[in-house]
């Protein structure tokens, strides 16, 4: 009997499914502001959004003009949806005629230097955000920044972690347990999400402003050589023209141990990079070009498709709080928007998720090497660029496997536990989920990349024009919405609020920046000694 198989009788003969089904998530989703014609917005965050530096639920990524939602943790997930579509109607009362781009890849762009990075004011950690935003441009270009994408960060209850660590007697405190439980998730998470690129995969055009001057493979659509393509491919973002870095690839993690991936990255920090000396700290008039010169300049600039993390103390670099806390939650970071769905995401790509996720966690999680590091990287090339070839094969342990085949193995080890899900809910809902992604593999039409396809071949026109409908039909959708009084004023405190403590911040001028800085990079000094 295969440990998947044992770990959920062991769960299905528990009390309450030993927590099972108490699964907590919450959504971090990203979109453009544009003009009317279709390009990047050059405005400012608009004040009546608050302050993109302190606002817990509405701030900028990399872009001032690329707006991010974000939802708290949630067990319930209408709530996720709810607060989504609450964001989206209160963001568009205060943009004006600008709209919200729905698709992943960008809006036509002008100039790389005409892509505004974020903007948070005059405190020391605002300035630390749009420096860091500056190296971002100065490394990688602009344009690859503007990409859109939707994180997902989820959770089990403390009641699973419970059960499962007595049933194994492991000898390994609590804490310890849950963080290698977490890793153990990542790793089969790495080695299978290629699945989740062929299921939610919504981007395999671009307008070619995208990749103006920039090597590449894709092909125009008939004779529009405003928009390029590749006639399988499922989700450009997550390929090399999206969030890659040629230089990263030196930079590799097994996750077979938290220590490891905490000096990795520590390392990266810390150590010079040929590269980004040549850029130089600062240029000649003494103005920050980046904030270091090393491989990363902090953690978030590690490109991964998923990630360990722990909510930070004040102060605390992200890989200081894992060290001292271990895992808390992960970060799930490979999903396109849907453009398809007014708030990118609907619930049955939530259950599917969960349900996904939870077989990463329960099932067999084999160490990971070099190698087979190396496989995963290519395997989410093929999935990328010919995803939805029916003649797709990958590596699979060391193996080549038709995709077909192994993604239908997937789906139904994912059955029981959609089925032990919906025993908790009293309902269907989890097996519908995972019946309606089914469809997607019997027919690969179903799938969001080549409903865009054929939408871009059936209606003969461009990228552009396509993503401008639903954008424009989605700016209609959230205007003719209404928030209630309570809502409504609940969105404006926050604002108001989140100004105010910028405010708060930037009064506080008791450590200049130079000595901020030094004191922030401090904290990488000893992060590979963990105390847990």
């Amino acid at each position: 009997m295969s440990l998947l198989s044992t770990r959920l009788d062991q769960i299905r003969a528990a009390k309450n499914l030993a927590g099972l089904a108490e699964l907590s998530r919450g959504v971090e989703k990203e979109s453009l502001r544009v003009c009317t014609e279709g390009t990047l917005a050059k405005t400012a965050h608009p004040k009546a959004l608050g302050s993109a530096l302190t606002h817990p639920k509405i701030t900028t990524d990399y872009s001032e003009a690329l707006l991010e939602f974000i939802t708290p943790p949630e067990q319930s997930i209408s709530s996720i949806l709810n607060e989504l579509n609450d964001l989206h109607t209160f963001t568009y009362q205060h943009i004006g005629e600008e709209s919200l781009w729905v698709n992943s890849m960008p809006c036509m762009l002008d100039n790389d230097d005409d892509i505004p990075i974020g903007q948070y004011g005059t405190s020391n950690s605002g300035r630390m955000k749009s420096i860091y935003r500056l190296g971002l441009g100065h490394r990688y270009g602009r344009s690859m920044q503007t990409i859109a994408g939707i994180h997902f960060n989820f959770s089990v209850s403390d009641a699973l972690w419970e059960f499962l660590h007595t049933t194994d007697a492991s000898d390994l405190s609590i804490t310890d347990y849950k963080t290698e439980g977490y890793l153990k998730l990542i790793r089969n998470f790495r080695r299978n999400f290629w699945l989740l690129l062929y299921l939610f995969g919504a981007a395999p055009a671009v307008c070619s402003s995208f990749i103006k001057n920039r090597e590449h493979t894709l092909e125009p659509i008939r004779d529009d050589s405003h928009t390029l393509h590749k006639r399988y491919a499922t989700s450009l973002r997550m390929g090399d023209l999206g969030y890659q870095s040629s230089a990263q690839e030196s930079l590799t993690t097994t996750y077979n141990n938290i220590d490891e991936y905490i000096k990795t990255l520590c390392d990266a920090i810390t150590k010079q990079h040929t590269d980004y000396s040549a850029i130089g700290i600062k240029d000649a008039q003494g103005n920050y070009q980046q904030l270091n010169d090393c491989l990363l300049q902090i953690e978030n600039e590690f490109y991964s498709v998923i990630r360990p993390k722990r909510t930070a103390k004040s102060g605390q670099t992200a890989l200081n709080a894992l060290r001292s806390g271990g895992i808390e939650y992960i970060e799930v970071r490979c999903l396109d928007l849907n453009p398809f769905e007014n708030v990118g995401i609907n619930s049955q790509q939530i259950r599917f998720l969960d349900t996904f996720l939870l077989y990463c966690l329960l099932e067999d999680s084999p160490l990971s090497d070099a190698k087979e590091n190396q496989h995963i990287l290519q395997n989410q090339k093929a999935m990328v660029y010919e995803g939805r070839d029916p003649n797709l094969t990958l590596h699979h342990f060391g193996k080549v496997r038709a995709a077909s085949d192994w993604s239908q193995e997937i789906m139904d080890k994912l059955q029981p536990i959609a089925q032990m899900l919906d025993t908790h809910h009293g309902d269907t809902q989890y097996q519908q989920a995972l019946k309606g992604e089914q469809s997607k593999l019997d027919n690969s039409s179903n799938t969001p990349s080549a409903k865009l396809i054929e939408s871009l071949h059936s209606r003969d026109i461009s990228f552009y024009q396509l993503a401008m409908e639903h954008s424009t039909s989605n700016r209609e959708f959230f205007l003719s919405q209404t928030l209630s009084t309570e809502t409504a004023n609940h969105y404006a405190q926050l604002a108001t609020n989140s100004l105010q403590k910028q405010a708060e911040v930037e009064a506080d001028t008791s450590v200049n920046f130079e000595e901020y800085l030094q004191n922030y990079y401090k904290e990488y000094t000893n992060c590979t000694k963990r105390n847990m």
